[in-house]
């Protein structure tokens, strides 16, 4: 038989499955343990004394079954209706394996490479700091996520299925730990393949994946889409769902330029804040010793309010690496990622600011104001950090008081940093929020704030600076038939899992589309 048990041991009881059979047989009487199952973890930090919460599925007198996670059944669709899927991010992924779930036979569209061949131009960036505008941090098999540490936790649970897209992944080769952990991830080193996996399985079920293809219109006729044109002349017939990521500026360009409605949504805009990780390790857990053996790169999580806009931590990576995430040339912008381990000697975060439409003054009010102030600040980067991936930087300290260091720490930026009075030159807007937001981080966290600690700027792609607008039920543009705007880039997700469960959603929106 099994049982389920909620316990609270210590870091070393739970990393070894032996003592949590000793500590269930002395503390709970349970004998006749087979095996047991981890079904849920999270760390309890909050005391000097560290406790691991685990929901423990014990095995007696049985054998555990064969999968930690629950399949889907995938068809052959090679003979059924197809959908035009333009974009091979996780919104594009999970759209496509849920199509084929449903009977519909997906065509997916990449404008960058296959997720191995994109790691060659990913290096190039640091290495001969040049950056190609199809194949980067951002555009590729993947998306933006798929070298951004594949961190999957999500506040996004009532939106879809979370269970189901954690067990996709597990599917495809992602550790099943993801399905046990408070804040699961997969790992920057593991994502890649798990990508290729899921690439494998459209393959083989009689989809289409097209590498190098950048959609350059779509077709519509009389309200109604009808395919797509791209760069390389080819045509794709079908109802079209546009998971394109929150950096294609060109699709943007493209939308409002042919009057497909989209508006100026709100976006965060900040820093790259980098801590040694040994250090975010003794103030979280609040011993010098830091981690220790048993424990994981510590996390943290801040958020305030400073004249009336959000200030806070996004995309934290512990244990992780800073990375150059421009997707064109004249721009500087910086992104974090972690290995699968998160064991490299520094951690990292977005530090942010909130902006709204109407904090920005410009003189064409259009729906793309958003998206040019992002270009503007980005450029305005690229030119401090003398016109290279060189990013500009400042120690912390020194941001928060005003003050021009001439030296820095030691940083996993691999293309190289430059002192800069980021104090000084960033929108005012920013800045001041920052300093106020980064003093009130420090009261909350002592050692926080400190001159160990480096500000990098600039981090601007926290979300997509578009909303392309659609239906609440169909899914579909709110005027253009056929159409479904999808995930991060439509301006309805907010990182892989919620963009997951967004491509999912429209995939059944289309198959109801075309059933009518």
């Amino acid at each position: 038989m099994t049982i389920e048990y909620q316990i609270r041991v210590l870091p070393e009881v739970a990393a070894d499955s032996d003592k949590i059979k000793r500590y269930l047989l002395e503390e709970k009487g349970v004998e006749g343990i087979n095996a047991i199952r981890i079904l849920k973890r999270s760390i309890d930090a909050r005391q000097r004394t560290i406790f691991v919460n685990l929901t423990v599925r014990t095995y007696i007198n049985e054998q555990p079954e064969e999968l930690a996670y629950t399949p889907v059944q995938y068809q052959d669709v090679s003979d059924k209706p197809q959908v035009v899927v333009v974009g091979a991010g996780p919104g594009g992924l999970f759209a496509a394996l849920r199509l084929i779930e449903l009977g519909l036979r997906p065509i997916v569209i990449e404008r960058g490479k296959d997720v191995h061949q994109r790691k060659l131009d990913i290096a190039n960036i640091s290495r001969n700091q040049t950056v190609d505008d199809e194949s980067n941090y951002s555009f590729g098999e993947g998306g933006a996520g798929a070298y951004s540490d594949g961190k999957l936790y999500t506040r996004s649970k009532k939106r879809g299925n979370v269970e189901k897209i954690l067990n996709v992944f597990c599917q495809h080769g992602a550790s099943t730990d993801i399905l046990v952990d408070a804040h699961p991830h997969i790992g920057t080193d593991k994502l890649p393949g798990v990508i290729e996996n899921m690439r494998n399985t459209i393959l083989r079920c009689g989809g289409e994946v097209h590498f190098q293809t950048r959609m350059d219109a779509i077709i519509i006729r009389q309200n109604k889409v009808v395919g797509i044109h791209t760069q390389t002349g080819e045509e794709f017939r079908g109802p079209v769902i546009l998971a394109t990521g929150h950096s294609a500026r060109d699709v943007y360009g493209w939308l409002y330029a042919n009057g497909v409605e989209i508006e100026a949504k709100g976006i965060a805009v900040g820093v790259r804040l980098e801590h040694p990780a040994h250090r975010i390790d003794q103030i979280q857990y609040h011993r010098g010793e830091g981690r220790g053996k048993y424990l994981p790169a510590a996390e943290y999580s801040f958020v305030t309010q400073v004249r009336g806009r959000g200030v806070y931590s996004f995309c934290m990576c512990p244990g992780g690496i800073v990375v150059p995430a421009a997707t064109g040339p004249e721009q500087i912008v910086v992104n974090g990622m972690s290995p699968s381990h998160r064991n490299t000697a520094w951690s990292n975060s977005g530090m942010v600011v909130e902006l709204r439409p109407e904090d920005i003054d410009d003189l064409d009010d259009t729906p793309l104001k958003m998206m040019r102030y992002q270009a503007d600040l980005e450029r305005l980067c690229w030119m401090q950090g003398n016109y290279k991936q060189t990013a500009p930087a400042q120690r912390m300290a020194d941001f928060v008081n005003g003050r021009l260091g001439s030296s820095l720490p030691e940083s996993s930026y691999a293309p190289g940093l430059m002192p800069s009075p980021l104090h000084f030159w960033m929108p005012e807007i920013i800045a001041d929020r920052l300093r106020d937001g980064f003093r009130h981080f420090g009261k909350q966290s002592h050692g926080f704030l400190t001159n160990e600690a480096i500000v990098i700027g600039v981090e601007t792609r926290t979300s997509a600076p578009v909303r392309i607008l659609r239906n609440n039920d169909s899914l579909q543009h709110v005027r253009v038939q056929g159409l479904f705007p999808c995930g991060e880039g439509a301006g309805y997700a907010g990182g892989i899992v919620s963009a997951a469960i967004d491509g999912e959603r429209c995939a059944e929106a289309c198959l109801q589309y075309l059933d009518n």
